[in-house]
């Protein structure tokens, strides 16, 4: 009788362990949830009033969260650089791939996120745009 009163007691502590880990966990991602909402509702701001689309709140909070994401994770890096280098391209593949003067509307979305989630990268970023060979375009 002893031997299933300590079952249940070890069973019932271990119950309420994990439930107050939930708790806890729960209450941690409620606050970073705010915190990415009220970023994201930030940037549609920013975007709409720059005039370009913005993407729906709910898939901004999920793609940037509450820190910017992949946008934020040192985009002077040499790698991050030569994405975006090799995303201003002319399209083909191969030999045929040659860079482009893009628009100058091409990275200034990418300079409002930074803006708004890791303004502590902009200058750096911003030192990267000022280096690219872009044209002006109408919007």
């Amino acid at each position: 009788m002893m031997r299933d009163t300590r079952v249940v007691a070890w069973i019932s502590i271990g119950v309420l362990v994990v439930m107050a880990g939930i708790g806890v966990l729960s209450h941690a991602g409620a606050k970073q949830g705010a915190a990415a909402q009220e970023k994201a509702d930030q940037l549609v701001a920013e975007l709409t009033a720059a005039g370009l689309r913005a993407p729906a709140t709910d898939q901004i909070v999920q793609v940037l969260g509450d820190d910017g994401g992949a946008v934020c994770l040192d985009p002077g890096d040499a790698l991050r650089r030569g994405i975006l280098y090799g995303q201003l391209t002319n399209g083909a593949a191969g030999p045929g791939q040659r860079p482009v003067i893009a628009g100058n509307n091409v990275v200034q979305g990418q300079l409002i996120i930074m803006k708004v989630y890791c303004p502590g990268h902009l200058e750096e970023f911003q030192e990267i745009v000022d280096d690219l060979k872009l044209a002006e375009v109408d919007t």
